[in-house]
């Protein structure tokens, strides 16, 4: 009877829209992302701030449309200890990345995954974009495939800020 008590609260998690409660569980995995600039940063350097981590390609429409939103929420939330990283997937050509990152200046830290590796480690993610909600303690709080509600998502991000 548990089991079933467990599988119900699960799916009615899942339907109201992925929100994991869990903290040890559901703990970002432990990835390392090369950035632009050859740089490296780790999960762990997200621990104290709530971050986005968006995987995205330059040739995903939506990707592209929601970009400016994620600038935005950046930008609006930056100063108050939120961070956005946006990781390329491993079929993006390299100079694609580099060229619309810049040409967009891009405001927040761009990662490329050449191996698929990080991709694989944060659930075999395969459709973009796909975004992950990170709290301060390094837990995942939501994921959204597809573009996010932004509103929801500022809300959300609201919250996260005044938790310890």
């Amino acid at each position: 009877m548990r089991i079933f008590y467990v599988a119900a609260i699960t799916a009615a998690l899942a339907i109201a829209g992925g929100v994991y409660l869990s903290s040890v569980d559901h703990l970002a995995p432990q990835t390392t992302f090369v950035l632009l600039d050859g740089t490296k940063k780790t999960t762990a350097d997200l621990i104290g701030k709530v971050a986005l981590v968006n995987f995205w390609a330059t040739s995903c429409v939506t990707c592209i449309s929601e970009m400016p939103k994620m600038i935005a929420t950046y930008s609006k939330y930056k100063d108050r200890g939120y961070d956005t990283l946006a990781v390329a997937m491993s079929y993006d050509p390299p100079s694609y990345v580099v060229n619309y990152a810049e040409t967009r200046k891009l405001p927040f830290k761009v990662a490329i995954d050449n191996t698929g590796a990080v991709a694989k480690a944060w659930g075999d993610v395969q459709l973009t974009p796909t975004t992950y909600l990170v709290n301060k303690r390094g837990e995942i709080v939501k994921r959204f495939v597809g573009e996010p509600d932004f509103a929801e998502l500022h809300l959300l991000i609201e919250k996260l800020l005044v938790q310890m």
